[in-house]
């Protein structure tokens, strides 16, 4: 059986797209790139299963019945998909309320490896002189709600 070209095409482009918004900053484009991922990997699972009568016991004869597996994952694979965008959406909701936005902010050691890998670029990355990076802090002290 070899796979239809549209459907190839489909699930690259799902795939494509989805990767690309997951790699935003924003919550919401996120989310949206985790649905393109799972819808295309759903779409890629049903691709590979056998065409033919339904997979119901009496509709046929054995041998012309579809496996009922890949169906089943998909189902499956529905499912945990709604699950982590109902928590993504959480945590979107959760951030415009306490900050205004749904912008993923970098942290203290997302600071702290950019500019390691800044300086180990060599001499012909920047001519600034970064070498001598601070140090970073670690508090344990809570943070200020807003």
């Amino acid at each position: 059986m070899t796979p239809n070209l549209v459907y190839v095409v489909v699930v690259g482009v799902l795939v494509g797209a989805g990767v690309s918004l997951l790699l935003e900053r924003t919550l919401t484009r996120i989310i949206i790139g985790v649905v393109l991922i799972g819808n295309g990997v759903n779409v890629l699972i049903l691709m590979g299963g056998a065409f033919g009568t339904p997979p119901i016991v009496g509709g046929g004869p054995d041998e012309d019945m579809s496996d009922p597996l890949p169906q089943a994952m998909i189902l499956t694979a529905i499912v945990i998909t709604l699950g982590i965008t109902a928590f993504l959406l959480a945590m979107a909701y959760r951030s415009w309320q306490l900050l205004g936005h749904d912008e993923v902010q970098d942290d203290d050691e997302d600071t702290r490896i950019i500019g390691l890998a800044e300086r180990d670029e060599g001499p012909h990355a920047k001519e600034s002189g970064d070498d001598d990076l601070p140090a970073p802090v670690y508090t344990c002290e809570p943070q200020e709600r807003r």
